[in-house]
């Protein structure tokens, strides 16, 4: 399959908002607000970062992301980025795709290392996913994500040095 990963436009939100709102709705990755509304996902997906990113497989947008800052003043140099993909595109390498994608768009931005602040433990394709893209756990937050079929279980803290 070859993969196109592009800058998002406003026009996209309507294939967007369908993967996302699965995700969220799923309360199982993101600890966002499983019953977001879709201009609430619209504004925190494609308003609030610096760039949001799609993925077109095959001429259909199958994953999505997002860059922004992790902090300000002293920690601006550090960025936060989120990936979703969408399920029928799971396993195909999607999300390795834009993790590499956006760990050059964040050095085009003077970003100097990448953080993802609430990495789901039981995300275990993910966790490998990041680790084999050189990002190591520097945390773990102890029960610090609800899960809707597991309970409480932990987040890690994940973080990558760009140079």
């Amino acid at each position: 399959m070859a993969l196109h990963i592009r800058e998002a436009v406003p026009a996209d939100f309507d294939s967007l908002w369908p993967i996302l709102h699965a995700v969220f709705r799923a309360a199982q990755t993101y600890a966002l607000a499983p019953d977001m509304t879709r201009d609430e996902a619209y504004t925190l997906w494609c308003e609030t970062p610096l760039a949001t990113f799609v993925a077109e497989g095959e001429g259909e947008i199958i994953g999505t992301y997002y860059l922004k800052k992790n902090a300000a003043g002293p920690g601006d140099h550090v960025c936060n980025c989120g990936y979703i993909v969408a399920a029928e595109a799971r396993g195909r390498g999607v999300a390795g795709a834009m993790c590499e994608h956006s760990q050059q768009i964040a050095r085009t931005h003077g970003f100097k290392a990448m953080q993802f602040n609430s990495v789901v433990s039981t995300n275990e394709g993910a966790v490998r996913l990041w680790q084999k893209l050189g990002f190591d756990i520097v945390g773990t937050l102890p029960r610090a994500y609800r899960h809707t079929s597991l309970g409480f279980v932990d987040a890690y803290v994940m973080y990558k040095w760009l140079g």
